[in-house]
């Protein structure tokens, strides 16, 4: 079954295959996107994968650009006031020889009107071949996980959906931005979802939004998105899904979480961009900084692929026996070399008289078949080393294995062995950062915290240095909070000679780095299901309770709208849970997990769920949002 990101590829490679036949069109062209562009192919279309679509240059919009004038170029930008501007600069100069507009959003009645006057002044029209809504106004990370903003984008963050100085235009406007986003969304996937959503936040504002802009589509049969009877139309296909839109406020802990499995740790303490992360360089001598490395965590990396998921530990152990099994392989080389008398001194005719063409040639067929492929792995398994050798430093230097294993106890209500004062006055734990989110955790997760207790704790943490403005808001929104909160229910539960490639091959795996836990608790994660993963389980399976009774039920198919129009009774086999305010792979990674224990051993229909949020925000990001709002207050 395909995914959103396979989804979403084929749309961009259908925009840059410039016949209408759908074969790859030989012309070489070039790529011309804005910032929202980049975004989007970024993480989805490498270089290579450019060039093979034919695009032999890919420039910024606003950059300074030559003039190609027997080139074709394709635009792919958002349709702001900025950049219909500088398309129309683009003609008047002359820039390229044709035009292929694609605007990741619908462009408006008087933008496109602009277009058509400059291509009249420029005496161009002809030369425009293409302008097409592409309807991808979002950023696939994941298979089955996307966003809507990059954190640099503070345009829709929490803080910005959450200010107490934000005015009515300008919540309609983030409303509106979201919406787009998610329409965009159901195009791409080809179906009409039901929504689910909770009552009196913003996410309803966004279903309810949505749930209009949809049933708008439908109405004009001829001109509809999905098809006359809102179903998909050409090359998508989908299981009409449920479309679960929360609000952050749903939960509040997991974001501020330390987490304890790879790809969350690597996005909690290193920079981690666009599936690019960042390992800061080591000291070198005399205190000289060596220089950073920039590694790209990608679908073609088997280990990523296994292992992103996994805790700490076994991520370390796994790669620890990936380094020994290409050692056994080397040495399986090096001997082959002395079978077949190319080590050492040994000339040719001492070589060719201990060759024995019947057992030793199918070793050196089978080696020079497997070189390049332990090559690469070698490859990944360095990068691997480096990434997580980097990390167990920050768990190291922060402690972050004690404070991962106090929380989890907190927030499955468990007795702790250590108190949350004495990791606050510990000055060899964490950072000030480290001890508020666990003093928040602590706080949100506790009915009954006394304005003693509460003024003890705070002073603690402002002696070890920390900035209480989160927890001020936190206070506050807590007080006025309307959404019910208990303490969270965790469920337990080729071209090469043989010589120069054996060689090569060795002095590749001279250096092999030795993985050390000492002093790291082998922590286990134990299976058990967040906050959002219990909402999205009670309203696939249909069950009965406060989710699945509560939520609005919104189908944009039945003309008639209202708080009784007639449900689905059938449970659903695909759901999108989409987060207001930011989302995290922690709640990720906890979906995979649930759907993985929900598929296994069941003859039903595989179920699958889609994770998406308005921003993939860090704990650090996210606290910093809790604390400028707190010094609004």
């Amino acid at each position: 079954m395909s995914t959103v990101r396979s989804r979403q590829i084929e749309a961009l490679r259908s925009m840059l295959q410039l016949s209408s036949n759908g074969e790859i069109d030989p012309t070489w062209k070039v790529l011309i996107y804005d910032k929202t562009g980049q975004n989007i192919i970024g993480p989805l279309l490498s270089v290579k994968d450019l060039r093979d679509l034919g695009v032999t240059l890919h420039l910024s919009l606003h950059s300074d650009r030559d003039s190609i004038p027997e080139a074709p170029a394709v635009y792919f930008c958002y349709p702001t006031e900025e950049n219909i501007h500088r398309i129309c600069q683009d003609m008047k100069n002359g820039l390229y020889g044709n035009y292929y507009y694609n605007f990741i959003s619908p462009i408006n009645r008087q933008k496109l009107e602009e277009i058509a006057e400059s291509a009249l002044q420029s005496n161009c029209v002809g030369q425009i071949q293409k302008l097409f809504d592409q309807y991808v106004n979002f950023i696939s990370l994941e298979d089955e996980m996307f966003c809507l903003k990059q954190p640099k984008d503070s345009s829709i963050s929490y803080y910005n959906l959450n200010r107490g100085s934000v005015t009515d235009t300008e919540m309609e406007t983030m409303l509106d931005t979201v919406t787009e986003s998610l329409f965009s969304l159901c195009v791409t996937l080809g179906t009409v979802p039901i929504i689910r959503c909770p009552k009196g936040n913003a996410a309803e504002a966004v279903a309810n939004k949505l749930d209009k802009k949809l049933r708008d589509n439908l109405k004009d049969a001829r001109n509809s998105l999905f098809g006359s009877d809102g179903a998909a139309t050409g090359r998508y296909s989908f299981h009409r899904p449920v479309l679960i839109i929360v609000d952050r406020s749903v939960d509040m802990s997991t974001p501020l979480h330390h987490t304890w499995t790879y790809q969350a740790l690597a996005h909690d303490v290193l920079p981690y961009h666009q599936n690019r992360v960042t390992v800061p360089g080591e000291e070198g001598p005399g205190g000289a900084k060596k220089k950073d490395k920039e590694y790209e965590l990608g679908s073609n990396d088997e280990f990523w692929g296994k292992h992103k998921g996994s805790p700490f530990p076994q991520v370390a152990e796994s790669i620890q026996e990936s380094i020994e099994e290409i050692k056994n392989k080397q040495e399986d080389i090096q001997r082959m070399k002395s079978d077949l008398g190319l080590a050492g001194d040994n000339d040719a005719e001492s070589a060719l008289s201990n060759l024995s063409l019947t057992d030793n040639t199918a070793k050196l067929t089978s080696a020079m078949t497997d070189l390049p492929v332990l090559l690469e792995k070698k490859r990944f398994i360095d990068m691997h080393t480096s990434l997580a050798s980097a990390i167990l430093d920050c768990i190291k230097k922060r402690r972050l294995d004690v404070f991962f294993e106090i929380e989890e106890k907190i927030m499955s209500g468990t007795t702790l062995d250590k108190s949350i004062m004495e990791m606050i006055n510990d000055p060899d734990q964490g950072t000030p950062d480290d001890k508020l989110r666990l003093f928040l955790i602590y706080y949100l997760c506790t009915e009954n915290c006394t304005d003693a207790e509460f003024d003890q704790y705070s002073q603690g943490l402002q002696d070890a240095g920390c900035d209480l403005s989160a927890l001020t808001y936190l206070k506050r929104w807590k007080s006025y909070s309307m959404i019910e909160r208990k303490n969270f229910d965790f469920n337990q539960g080729q071209g090469m000679t043989t010589t120069k490639s054996v060689s090569m091959f060795s002095k590749l795996m001279e250096k092999s780095s030795n993985f050390v836990m000492e002093g790291v608790k082998n922590l286990v994660v134990k299976k058990h299901d967040l906050p959002i993963t219990k909402i999205v389980d009670d309203i696939v399976d249909q069950k009965a309770g406060k989710y699945n009774d509560d939520y609005k039920y919104l189908d944009p198919k039945i003309l008639r709208g209202g708080d009784n129009m007639p449900r689905m009774k059938t449970t659903f086999n695909d759901a999108i849970v989409f987060v207001v305010g930011g989302g995290n792979y922690i709640e990720y990674q906890n979906l995979r997990d649930y759907v993985k224990a929900k598929n296994t051993g069941s003859s039903l229909t595989a179920k699958r769920v889609v994770y998406g949020c308005t921003q993939l925000t860090s704990a650090n990001q996210f606290l910093l949002d809790l604390k400028r709002l707190g010094t609004e207050m």
